[in-house]
């Protein structure tokens, strides 16, 4: 009896150390779960930094800003725009004021600043009274670029011009020394807003260019200003043809003006007697180049301005280029530009030069 009890006392004990053999049997296995540090190494989640570098991935939203809505060339700089928000795939906003107002656009900016966009590309109505708005703008950190009408240097990054300065003026006295005639005759400028950086510093070209010898015979009676607004405009071109009864041609640097001016001489059956030329749009000036209103005039292509504008707004709101002369980057299919320094207009990025359309090439472009 009691070697009975011993042998089942000894068969309880061998039982419960093979349970906890092989409870235990995992163990040595286990450094094969904690392993698993593939998954934990797995920072390879904490190296998603990737994301968290990427602020510029982050900064999506940017905003085009036109002198006024409803215009026609800033209409198709925003098109341009939007083609390379699309490439860059970024959003660019079109948000203007309904008149070329400087009150009213920097009202607009003040609102837009308050929303913290990526960078801001703005076509001044006043070059002075916007330079305020665009250092808040910069102090606030958004990039400011210019285009077509500059902000006063201390206002903005970089502008992007549209052709050299003297270039745009000259071309337009020499087109209406053209159309004048080797008799010359009197001359009258239509311009946008009497505040217009851009149109007065082409006026300023202009009378200089008039003092060369080959455009003695032209003489320019008066500037007048339709405030680019069309009804003004053609009501000027108008006036003009009642107080110049010899007048030759009009010049209008500025797209609202020279369609509506030649529409008042096609309108007044004055076709041959008093001529159009400036800057204006193919599509909006072609009936006028074919029926003779105004043979010829000049351009660049505010699509490609528009575009390049938010290349440039991109570049710097990205660190890709800091904003100081010698900068360099690539414009999608506009190639490679660099920043320059002028005297005059600061820290710049030229587009390009001028183009003259007439009715030999008129069809040749449709925008």
């Amino acid at each position: 009896m009691k070697n009975r009890s011993l042998f089942v006392l000894l068969t309880a004990l061998v039982a419960l150390s093979l349970v906890l053999s092989a409870c235990g049997a995992p163990t040595p296995a286990a450094p094969a779960a904690t392993e698993a540090p593939a998954a934990t190494e797995a920072p390879a989640v904490t190296e998603a930094p990737a994301a968290t570098e990427a602020p510029a991935a982050a900064c999506e939203n940017y905003v085009l800003v036109p002198k006024n809505l409803g215009n026609p060339y800033f209409d198709t700089a925003n098109n341009g725009a939007q083609e390379a928000a699309k490439e860059l795939g970024i959003t660019v906003l079109y948000q203007g004021s309904a008149t070329a107002d400087a009150t009213e656009q920097i009202t607009l900016l003040n609102s837009l600043i308050a929303q913290k966009p990526c960078g801001l590309a703005i076509s001044a109505d006043d070059s002075d009274a916007l330079v305020p708005t665009g250092k808040a703008a910069m102090d606030g950190g958004i990039p400011v670029v210019t285009w077509d009408s500059a902000i006063a240097p201390a206002g903005r990054n970089i502008h992007i011009n549209q052709a050299v300065l003297h270039d745009i003026g000259a071309i337009e006295i020499k087109m209406a020394s053209d159309i004048a005639g080797p008799d010359g005759g009197e001359i009258a400028v239509l311009s946008a807003t009497s505040t217009a950086p851009n149109q007065n510093a082409w006026i300023e070209v202009m009378k200089e260019e008039l003092k060369k010898p080959e455009y003695s015979k032209l003489t320019l009676v008066e500037v007048v200003y339709g405030d680019d607004d069309d009804t003004k405009s053609y009501n000027e071109a108008q006036a003009l043809f009642t107080k110049y009864p010899n007048l030759k041609v009009i010049i209008a640097p500025t797209t609202v003006g020279i369609a509506a001016s030649a529409r008042a001489v096609t309108d007044a059956k004055l076709i041959g007697k008093v001529f159009v030329t400036g800057l204006g749009t193919p599509n909006q000036m072609r009936e006028y180049v074919k029926n003779g209103a105004a043979p010829q005039f000049a351009l660049w292509n505010p699509a490609d301005l528009g575009y390049l504008a938010v290349y440039a707004m991109h570049a710097l709101a990205t660190s890709e280029i800091k904003g100081v002369a010698g900068d360099k980057f690539t414009a999608g299919k506009l190639g490679e530009y660099t920043v320059q320094d002028d005297p005059d207009l600061g820290l710049n990025v030229l587009l390009g030069l001028p183009f003259i359309w007439n009715k030999d090439n008129i069809d040749a472009s449709n925008w």
